[in-house]
């Protein structure tokens, strides 16, 4: 194939770990999978992460660095049958990388046919995956990998990316285009890497030389090439972001229109469940609690029925859920905790509150003075439950709607001033 013929994002794969754009946490000086890398101790792993952040790319650095056989896998396409031979092969070779795009993909059987493969060493598997491998990938095949976790590629990133692309690559070069602004090309993208190269090369295909790149073009010109949804494809996420904004903007015909675009380009009625739990949760919360409980009885229903009939069950989710009471307030408190225990680190545990099983442990105070809620009017007892540090902070704050307004008063009842509910 010819260099004109291969894509943009291609071209610019990055073959060492010190080019590939973000993950600085995997693979900065000193990080665990540079160190494996190395070291040439590299385990069996899992990388999980939205698309174009450097799976494919991690798994091509790993396996020019080690400098032994690669064999590729797409989850979408390979069966047990093409497993058996990669491993057959495999065992021929001192040492042999399999990469499996996808893996999440991949049934049980499917998996299964690697566990010996890998518990054995006759290849180092490394799946990719956009799923939590946790609910994705079975505990047997899970246990043997490490799973690292790769981050969205943020603004500063993606910027370099596009820089480093119009005056690196041997075709855009030639064509002495000016990027004037980056906002739709990295909006559009989404933060996927993959993507955003992609656009810019239909973007500056359809610009002249010595031509400037606007946000107004590059959105004149993405709209001109709109593709039809593709589970496999770019637009699978767009659909499902189209489709959970919809919800989350309690707008049921918006979610019933992009459910059916889903079901119609034959979405895993388990990835378009998953979400609307996640949402229940995320986008609901305590506004309305019964949104978790019919989500996740949505999640167990589809995987006993499958389609057709399944489309029902996620219909009557996804308009349950759109035309629910809205809150993020459960969402908000956990990061607002999360917060604080990496700003302050490990505050002590107050002593009142500490569990006392032994004698000496009672010496030292633990749980003394310690009131037991029951025992006091309304089952309720002031006392401080939070490090000394942090003392009166509040993560929680009631969403306005009903159910919270409830809440936030039953909270200023007990609390007072404290919180100041």
């Amino acid at each position: 194939m010819s260099n004109e013929a291969i894509p943009l994002a291609e071209r610019l794969r990055p073959s060492t770990i010190d080019a590939l754009a973000g993950q600085k946490h995997l693979t900065g000086k000193g990080s665990i999978l540079r160190t494996a890398i190395e070291q040439g101790k590299v385990p069996s792993m899992i990388l999980w992460g939205p698309p174009g952040v450097g799976k494919t790319t991690i798994a091509n650095i790993i396996a020019h660095a080690l400098n032994v056989p690669f064999y590729t896998l797409s989850a979408i396409s390979s069966g047990v049958k093409d497993v058996r031979e990669v491993i057959e092969d495999a065992k021929t070779k001192e040492r042999a990388i399999l990469f499996i795009d996808e893996i999440h993909r991949f049934n049980k059987g499917q998996q299964d046919a690697l566990l010996g493969a890998v518990e054995k060493g006759t290849i180092t598997l490394i799946g990719a995956t956009t799923e939590n491998p946790s609910f994705e990938v079975n505990s047997a095949l899970l246990s043997r990998c490490q799973v690292y976790v790769l981050k969205p590629l943020d603004e500063a990133d993606l910027v370099s990316l596009l820089d480093f692309a119009l005056k690196n690559d041997e075709q855009l070069k030639k064509r002495n285009i000016v990027l004037k602004e980056t906002s739709a090309l990295i909006n559009i993208s989404g933060g996927d890497a993959r993507k955003l190269l992609n656009l810019l090369e239909l973007v500056t295909d359809a610009l002249d030389g010595n031509a400037e790149i606007t946000d107004e073009k590059v959105m004149e010109i993405a709209q001109q090439r709109i593709a039809l949804y593709d589970k496999k494809g770019e637009q699978h996420y767009d659909i499902i972001s189209a489709f959970i904004k919809s919800i989350r903007g309690s707008d049921p015909n918006g979610a019933v229109y992009w459910l059916a675009r889903m079901i119609e380009g034959g979405e895993d009625v388990k990835f378009i469940a998953r979400r609307m739990l996640i949402l229940a949760s995320e986008d609901i919360g305590n506004a309305n609690p019964n949104a978790l409980l019919l989500a996740n009885a949505t999640f167990e229903a589809v995987n006993k029925i499958g389609y057709p009939e399944a489309r029902i069950i996620l219909s009557q989710c996804a308009v349950y859920l759109a035309t629910s009471p809205k809150s993020n307030a459960s969402y908000m408190a956990i990061d607002a905790a999360l917060a604080a225990v990496r700003n302050y680190g490990d505050l002590p545990v107050p002593l009142h509150i500490r569990n006392a099983p032994t004698k000496l442990m009672k010496n030292m105070n633990y749980g003394k003075d310690y009131k037991y809620s029951h025992s006091y009017e309304n089952n309720f007892s002031e006392q401080e439950y939070l490090p000394g540090d942090i003392s009166g902070s509040k993560f929680y704050e009631p969403g306005e709607n009903a159910r919270e307004n409830e809440i936030r008063k039953f909270l200023k009842d007990r609390w007072k001033e404290k919180y100041r509910y």
